[in-house]
């Protein structure tokens, strides 16, 4: 089961922030800011896989409580059937699988005759 999504709102939009100077000039990127915050790949140190699964322990917990906290919210969004709804509704359903239970017995019933009878 993935993840619940969280329902985007149609009427609010994104808005981007442009480097636009009153003049009107064109938006100038930063790319060159972008990259001296970030260092090389290959400048990056490897942790060892003891820190690394020590430091993944923490995460997951935490992951597992934000999964809960929404999960609670989306619960708390639910519209629960009335008691005579859900009545109504298991009732239908063991009806249903009743005559279906029939129908399917009747035809094996049926056919399993019907070749006994051809077999002879």
């Amino acid at each position: 089961m993935g993840r619940l999504l969280k329902k985007k709102d149609p009427g609010k939009k994104k808005t981007k922030q442009s480097d636009t100077s009153d003049s009107g000039a064109v938006p100038v990127k930063s790319n060159i800011a972008d990259a001296q915050r970030r260092p090389p790949a290959f400048l990056k140190k490897s942790v060892p896989a003891a820190k690394a699964a020590a430091k993944r322990d923490p995460n997951f917990i935490q992951k597992s409580i934000q999964f809960l906290r929404e999960v609670k919210i989306e619960l708390m969004k639910v519209t629960w059937p009335s008691r005579k709804q859900t009545m109504g509704s298991t009732a239908v359903v063991i009806v249903l699988v009743m005559i279906v239970s029939l129908f399917l017995g009747l035809v094996d019933f049926s056919l399993s005759n019907l070749i006994r009878v051809v077999l002879q």
